[in-house]
């Protein structure tokens, strides 16, 4: 006869269980510290995260337990115990509190005294619990163990005497960055956390691991030394490098940026932050920030007030109106910001206006879409058909993702023109040239792969995205979706793209593309870096440098210098309020953090005075709530399309991908990220069979000469990229002449 339930009401898969008396509903196969988090009764704990899979060697969560009136023989580790129907468990009975002070005991006899100079201190899980737990004098006389550091890389910092080894930093690098770079090593008093070889982390998640460590052991290379916690004053923003819209928090001290942690949102980043997004705020900072404004006089710029710069900027717009001028924005700008600029076109009367910058193809008039499937709901797809893109840069938490429904049974397949490394295994690949990736699609084993699946989701990438036949791959994609029953989720191509789009900073008469090929007389650039920020840099340059230019820019590089005519310095999103919107189509807000630098002004606040100083409509309001509440002007009927780039001339297919630290002015001048292993030198990675026939070998110098233009770059030989292209990374100075076509590799 099978016992009955304590509560029969309850749903089949729950079941009672009494924390401290409190009678609570459980579900089956959940673990007591579970309950007790839910039902809000603190169990102390070091090893348990609950995004990390449970480990149950720190022994500091142990509570009493009964079932039944028989009381266990032992204390039982609440992170690793599961409830049961009738379960009474005591987390501060005698025993229950007994055994905890004791393992706080062990804890702390090699612990080093050095919480005056930890950087942990103010906000270390040890040092708070050892306040109710600890004893104010150890029993203990031995020598306390010191154990040597390793340098892991230049963003996190060790001092691995104070590990309590806990294990959560090896738990993430294997089960959710899935490199397996941190182990235990030897056994016993004489375990060590490290990575054996010596090596930095190669993750691009590693900050996290500062995150979920309870003890100073690992903590922030770049913040280190820097300020206490409680000097710091939390203000929550968002990141701006990709267009996952990642939730965090700024940590400022008397207006600057000294850190920047995870802000937790399930449907975004859940409690996690990528590298990117973690210390870019570096680049804040950065010796060419642009402080003053700035105007060209007889060929030498002078530093003028605000007044002069903006009578300076009126009257080059006055003398371009219409078609003669172009308006190039950043795919990062804010809504706000964005609102503004289609309004300044429009008073301008001009069609030119886009944000698109990476674009090669926009014969299809494509512009950014939300994703088919919520971000948060991708995990649960059951197969998943990577596109043409080098995800784990592109979006480096979506990537976690797809390795967390890996490891639950999602089926993941790709068709790459590179073998991209990734943390989750390949349920099939086809690694071919860029111009075969849209008959790749036809597969009829990918077909037949996805065609039975429960939930299967398209994921398009950049790759397919920026290439000269974009059009063409967008339709096979949207092709292969409908045919399979698939979602096609198109990731879009800047922090903002999407809300730029709703914003209606799309042309009417020429998109960016034309406006390069077809040089207009007069250009607004809004946050871009002339050299580096778009795909054809070389045909972007000569068509700037022909014309007059008014830059509103965070930088006065050497290329804004080379090109502008005005530079209007404009606050970067940590320094700002304002709202991007995700790729999940989800508009949020941001708060002001850094102090704006020199007489830099909000972006708006520059737009505002200069539609004022031109006299255009709709630039009447006072405050930002007065922009957010002005009708925006109406996005263009029908989105200009470009002549389709034709697909001619011989040579070697470009596979041109964004370095994952070299994606916009702030990351490239984060100096913390430009150490980091990922951040790879200016090459050209070649097939072997590429590489003989060209007659050079690895190693050697060579040059590659596009329709651009020609750079001269190191020679990679890797067969992870397809026979008959070239892979180079963009965002560097060298390989800004090649585009996306086709080139010849010959030695230099």
């Amino acid at each position: 006869m099978s016992a009955q339930p304590v509560n029969p009401n309850l749903p089949p898969d729950h079941v009672t269980v009494f924390i401290d008396g409190v009678e609570m509903a459980a579900p089956k196969g959940s673990m007591i510290i579970q309950a007790a988090d839910k039902a809000g009764i603190p169990i102390p704990r070091f090893c348990y995260h609950e995004k990390l899979p449970i480990a149950a060697n720190c022994r500091m969560c142990l509570v009493d337990t009964e079932v039944g009136g028989r009381a266990a023989p032992k204390p039982s580790p609440a992170c690793a115990t599961p409830v049961m129907d009738g379960l009474k468990v005591f987390t501060r009975n005698e025993r229950a509190l007994k055994s905890q002070r004791n393992v706080m005991e062990f804890l702390l006899i090699n612990h080093p005294l050095d919480c005056p100079i930890c950087d942990q201190g103010g906000e270390c899980e040890l040092q708070d619990l050892s306040l109710g737990y600890g004893r104010s004098v150890s029993r203990f006389q031995e020598r306390k163990r010191v154990v040597p550091d390793e340098d892991i890389g230049p963003l996190v910092a060790t001092e691995m005497t104070r590990c309590i080894q806990c294990t959560r930093c090896i738990r993430f690098t294997a089960d959710i960055a899935g490199t397996y770079e941190l182990g235990g090593m030897y056994r016993g008093e004489n375990l060590q956390i490290g990575t054996y070889d010596g090596k930095p982390l190669t993750t691009e998640l590693s900050g996290n691991v500062v995150d979920v460590c309870p003890v100073g052991a690992l903590t922030n290379k770049v913040f280190q030394f820097r300020a206490r916690p409680w000097e710091l004053n939390a203000r929550e923003s968002l990141g701006f490098h990709d267009a996952m819209g990642s939730n965090l928090y700024l940590h400022v001290r008397r207006g600057q940026v000294l850190r920047t942690v995870p802000r937790d949102n399930e449907t975004v980043n859940e409690c996690w932050l990528s590298d990117r997004d973690r210390y870019s705020h570096q680049g804040l900072y950065a010796d060419d920030r642009a402080i003053k404004p700035l105007k060209k006089i007889d060929g030498e710029w002078k530093e003028v007030s605000w007044a002069e710069g903006l009578a300076a900027a009126s009257e080059i717009l006055r003398a371009h109106r219409g078609d003669d001028l172009g308006v190039l924005v950043h795919p990062a700008t804010s809504n706000e910001e964005g609102k503004l600029l289609a309004k300044l076109a429009a008073g301008l009367g001009t069609g030119n206006l886009d944000h698109r910058l990476n674009a090669r193809d926009l014969s299809d008039a494509a512009v950014s879409e939300p994703f088919a499937v919520p971000l948060a709901e991708i995990e649960q797809a059951d197969v998943v058909v990577l596109f043409g893109s080098n995800l784990r840069h592109e979006l480096p938490l979506l990537h976690q993702r797809l390795r967390k429904g890996s490891r639950k049974g999602m089926k993941i397949h790709a068709v790459n023109p590179v073998d991209f490394d990734f943390t989750f295994p390949l349920a099939s690949k086809a690694i071919v040239s860029p111009s075969k990736l849209a008959s790749a699609l036809d597969d009829a084993d990918l077909h037949d792969a996805v065609k039975g699946a429960r939930q299967a989701v398209v994921i398009v990438g950049a790759l397919a995205e920026n290439h000269p036949q974009a059009a063409a791959l967008r339709t096979a994609a949207a092709a292969f979706a409908s045919a399979t029953g698939a979602a096609l989720c198109r990731i879009p191509q800047g922090a903002n793209a999407l809300g730029l789009t709703r914003a209606g900073v799309l042309p009417s008469t020429r998109d960016v593309a034309a406006m390069v090929a077809e040089p207009r007389s007069a250009y607004v650039l809004y946050g871009i870096e002339p050299g580096l920020d778009f795909n054809v840099g070389s045909q972007a340059q000569v068509a700037l440098g022909q014309a007059k230019v008014v830059a509103f820019s965070h930088f006065a590089c050497a290329s804004t210098r080379r090109v502008a005519d005005v530079i209007l310095p404009i606050g970067a999103l940590p320094e700002i309020a304002a709202t991007l919107t995700n790729l999940d189509g989800r508009e949020q807000g941001t708060q002001p953090g850094g102090k704006l630098p020199g007489e830099a002004r909000e972006g708006w606040k520059v737009l505002r005075a200069l539609g004022g100083e031109l006299q255009l409509p709709g630039f009447d309001f006072t405050d930002l709530e007065g922009l957010r509440a002005a009708p925006a002007v109406a996005a263009p009927a029908s989105v200009a399309r470009s002549a389709q780039p034709a697909a001619t001339g011989e040579g070697l297919d470009v596979v041109a991908t964004q370095g994952i630290y070299r994606t916009d002015g702030f990351v490239r001048r984060a100096e913390a990220l430009q150490q980091h292993p990922l951040n790879v030198a200016p090459r050209v990675v070649m097939h072997s069979s590429d590489a003989q026939a060209a007659g050079v070998s690895a190693g050697q110098i060579a040059k590659v000469q596009a329709g651009e233009g020609t750079a001269t770059l190191p020679v990679v030989v890797d067969d992870t990229v397809a026979a008959g292209s070239v892979w180079i990374e963009s965002g560097h100075g060298a390989t800004a002449p090649i585009g996306a076509g086709k080139v010849k590799v010959v030695a230099a």
